[in-house]
């Protein structure tokens, strides 16, 4: 994949206009969509006209859905967002948000929240918060510390250094919990799901989200001259290191805070980006606010389907892993995918 950016905007579906507004009302209708299907008063689709003369169709929709496909649109719009980002900014295809530690900080930081019998929200998200910028901040720390290498090789390594680092403590989280009590719900939340989210945990966790997805929506032309060789962005005046580390900084709060709320979803990050430059082109002008857009899509559609598909709810990770690595396979089977340096 060339990650170069080009200097025609159009991309090859047509004009940018006409793709943004295919995104968008693909959108629309699956957020409308979602807002109706489920299992009340029966499993399909629910009468809108029920909700004026139902009040528990009308609690239902208003503050249990509502917040639940709003969530589900706010994680898809980071997981794209911050995935395409690092892509560019690395240099790499095959790199995804949690690549610098954040997912596995954050899972390490619930489960150990949830050992200590500490079950309120507000807890257990400052500790999966506070885990994940903890694993930003050894990620930077220990590249800035290796001595092999450019300086997007040592971040790159450093950031599989603390995931393989938090993934163990996750593991060792998982073998001293009560199996019955504790086991069970770490197991759960590491699948990712969107059933803890309500009004409360949506509100505590939007601003820094949307702060996230605005400043690199802010810097989707700078990511364009990051993704160049280092002596050509420097000659065009970018200071690589910087600018980097601020990309880093915003997808990784974005994706810990996300994370916090509903557990760990993950290949959105990875598939979405590599599926709108298949379509779009590699200019991140345009494919970053087209993976934020097909992230939110993607974790929609599959998050409707986790909980109407079957009686019982299947965990959001679970059915984003399955299409995201369908996906994937197919793009490498009919693709060449290839890494920029």
């Amino acid at each position: 994949m060339n990650f170069q950016p080009i200097p025609c905007p159009k991309s090859r579906a047509g004009t940018p206009r006409a793709f943004d507004g295919v995104l968008v009302g693909i959108l629309l209708v699956v957020f409308v969509l979602s807002l109706f299907v489920g299992r009340y008063p029966k499993p399909g689709i629910l009468n809108p006209a029920l909700l004026a003369v139902d009040p528990l169709a009308r609690q239902i929709v208003l503050n249990s859905r509502l917040p639940r496909v709003l969530g589900a649109v706010l994680l898809g719009l980071v997981l794209g967002g911050a995935g395409a980002s690092l892509q560019a900014v690395f240099g790499n295809p095959l790199i995804d948000a949690g690549f610098l530690g954040v997912s596995q900080g954050a899972a390490f930081g619930a489960a150990l929240a949830l050992v200590l019998g500490l079950r309120a929200y507000s807890l257990i998200a400052v500790l999966a918060f506070g885990m994940s910028l903890l694993a930003l901040i050894l990620s930077l720390w220990l590249a800035g510390r290796f001595r092999y290498g450019g300086q997007i090789l040592r971040l790159i390594l450093a950031g599989l250094a603390v995931s393989a680092f938090f993934s163990s403590l996750l593991s060792m989280m998982k073998y001293v919990a009560d199996p019955l009590n504790q086991l069970p719900d770490i197991v759960f939340w590491t699948m990712g799901s969107m059933v803890p989210m309500n009004w409360k945990r949506l509100e505590s966790a939007a601003p820094v989200a949307l702060l996230s997805l605005g400043l690199l929506y802010a810097m989707r032309w700078r990511i364009n001259l990051l993704s160049l060789d280092d002596a050509v962005a420097h000659s065009l005046g970018v200071r690589s290191t910087t600018e980097r580390r601020i990309v880093g900084i915003a997808a990784a709060a974005g994706v810990g805070v996300m994370t916090a709320a509903c557990g760990v979803v993950g290949w959105v990050g990875l598939v979405v980006p590599q599926i709108v430059r298949t379509i779009d082109g590699p200019d991140s002008r345009s494919v970053l606010p087209r993976s934020m857009l097909g992230g939110a899509i993607f974790v929609l559609i599959s998050d409707t389907l986790a909980r109407s598909v079957f009686s019982g709810e299947i965990p959001l990770g679970l059915v984003t892993s399955l299409f995201g690595a369908l996906s994937f396979a197919i793009l490498l089977t009919r693709r060449k995918v290839e890494l920029a340096r």
